[in-house]
């Protein structure tokens, strides 16, 4: 595991379905080699001992798969020869709506893509539709949204790796503590915003109210107690011979396929790949805090565990910075328009580097009070497209916390 003080850019087989031929309740075996979808009744003759290939539908109300997700895999026994990741049960038709609505109105809509990190998933939005009419953001409101970002990075990953150790089996107590600790970030977003997931809080050029007496005091408790906590939680976990044997060489990506595929935020830096768009976009204030970009060099469950671990460390160095330099002064510009705003006719893609990756937002405004295109750019569909290439080979109680792993949410993969 390395550091880096800076961020650089750097034949498909169907699955039978469940109507697959069969013969007095035999499962048909599958021959992969033929250029169209094969059946065989015949014993698979390719392998030491013969026998037959199954399909396994994991999902879509499988605790496992993380939301209504789907794999399909076929296994020669324990081992996984093909495995079709399958979306689209969880479809709220996000963008459409979107495009239907106002652009202040499709902010709490964004609350919901990624659950977890609905103040992450305000700022990206608004950061884009600020490209588009040119407001402002004043230092008070960059201050605060940089605060809200890395608690919502603290709350993401605390809770992605109690939720990694529940599918290694580690049931109850890691996940427990993992939430003891998000409670008291979630008041924080409470007292802030009224709520404590689906914050709406951001606004096109700040936010939507300042912070209330003594929030401020409060947050740096909590900071200042997090690396205590997080302390604790290494010396349980990070040692431990279970989560090493099944973490360790286990779901490897190489840094290759990861670039090519897009894949981005700690999936990426797993495999060594030193990019972080806080560092190469520098939006926002993040030029002015100095942090370090976790790097792994295996690109395995545990390099991605680690990345993570070490990633909440840093958001604590940023959080104590900005928590103390934060200055008085206006949330919002004063320009800055929500109710009917127009923006310009044009176009504008922004980007934020979300606690899953890259959350981009990409819009086409026509002049009237709605975008003409709304596209979203979500890191937990994107990195799920290499699922398949991390698990090939391997067993499929890997494939559960391979796909831990990856952190994903579906709100943001159907939308």
């Amino acid at each position: 595991m390395s550091f880096s003080n800076s961020g650089n850019t750097g034949g498909e087989t169907v699955i039978p379905s469940s109507d697959s031929p069969s013969l007095n309740g035999v499962t048909a075996a599958i021959d992969f080699d033929e250029p169209q979808k094969s059946y065989s009744l015949l014993p698979k003759q390719n392998s030491e001992v013969p026998g037959e290939l199954l399909e396994v539908a994991m999902g879509p109300h499988h605790p496992s798969t993380h939301g209504v997700f789907r794999m399909d895999v076929v296994l020669d026994g324990e081992r996984i020869v093909k495995l079709k990741p399958v979306f689209g049960y969880l479809h709220r038709n996000h963008e459409k709506i979107a495009e239907g609505t106002s652009y202040l109105g499709s902010i709490p809509y964004t609350d919901r893509l990624d659950y977890l990190c609905s103040m992450s998933n305000n700022w990206g939005y608004a950061l884009t539709v600020e490209k588009l009419s040119g407001f402002q953001v004043p230092e008070r409101a960059e201050y605060i949204r940089v605060i809200m970002a890395e608690l919502t990075r603290l709350v993401n990953h605390i809770c992605l790796v109690g939720f990694l150790m529940q599918d290694m089996g580690a049931m109850g107590t890691p996940l427990m503590y993992a939430f003891r600790e998000r409670e008291k970030i979630l008041d924080l977003f409470e007292a802030a915003s009224g709520a404590r997931m689906m914050c709406n809080y951001l606004r096109f050029g700040g936010v939507r109210c300042d912070l209330p007496k003594g929030w401020l005091d409060e947050a740096r408790k909590v900071v200042e107690n997090f690396p205590r906590f997080l302390d604790e939680f290494e010396a349980l976990l990070s040692g431990n011979e279970i989560l090493i044997a099944r973490a360790q060489g286990v779901g490897v990506l190489g840094k290759e396929l990861a670039v090519n595929a897009g894949i981005t935020g700690p999936m990426l830096r797993a495999c060594g790949v030193n990019y972080d768009i806080r560092k190469v976009d520098k939006y926002g204030i993040y030029d002015r805090f100095d942090f370090r970009v976790p790097l792994g060099e295996h690109g395995d469950v545990f390099d991605r565990y680690m990345v993570r671990v070490l990633e909440m460390r840093e958001s604590l160095k940023i959080l104590k910075a900005a928590l103390r330099d934060i200055p008085e002064g206006l949330i919002v510009d004063a320009k800055a328009k929500s109710r009917g705003l127009r923006p310009k006719v044009g176009e504008a893609y922004g980007r934020i580097e979300g606690p899953k990756g890259e959350l981009g937002f990409y819009l086409i405004s026509d002049g009237s009070a709605n975008p003409y295109r709304y596209r979203v750019r979500p890191p937990s569909l994107i990195n799920l497209t290499i699922l398949e290439d991390m698990c090939l080979g391997l067993t499929i109680a890997d494939a559960v916390i391979i796909l831990g792993s990856v952190d994903i949410v579906l709100g943001e993969v159907d939308r």
